[in-house]
């Protein structure tokens, strides 16, 4: 349920300002969550949001020293801790993860604007990726498959 309520959070912030807690309570509740202030308090806490930009809205914390690299690196560890098996059929790439991590991993490849990506569909613990051909979907699953070895 965390998992998927803190997914939710960062789908949230991703796809529009959120100023404050109350705003983000308002949303995370218009999807189905019953929370408090207190919980949206330590979700914010524990996903590390920081207010910034030019709407001094909430965002996912930019990690140090990396140059407006910050989706890439947090596809980097989300590959790393959540997938567990990728299977490619043509250009289609199924990524499987842990329950209730698909969205999280979901939301971190869109975030990536990856060229090997038209887009993705997160259920609970699956994900489809779509690749523009054939050639790209190979290549994303190699890549994949390398970030998730330990």
């Amino acid at each position: 349920m965390k998992t998927r309520r803190q997914s939710v959070i960062l789908d949230v912030i991703q796809r529009q300002p959120v100023r404050n807690q109350e705003q983000l309570r308002r949303l995370v509740r218009s999807a189905g969550f019953d929370v408090t202030q207190a919980t949206v308090s330590r979700d914010i806490r524990e996903l590390g949001l920081v207010k910034g930009g030019r709407d001094a809205a909430y965002q996912a914390p930019m990690p140090a020293g990396s140059n407006g690299h910050a989706p890439k690196l947090l596809l980097n560890r989300a590959v790393a801790e959540y997938l567990t098996r990728v299977d490619r059929v043509q250009q289609l790439v199924l990524l499987r993860t842990g329950p209730g991590q698909a969205q999280l991993l979901g939301v971190a490849l869109d975030g990536a604007c990856l060229p090997e990506v038209l887009g993705t569909i997160a259920g609970d613990d699956t994900i489809l990726a779509i690749a523009p051909d054939v050639r790209r979907a190979r290549a994303l699953v190699k890549w994949l498959e390398g970030m998730s070895k330990p």
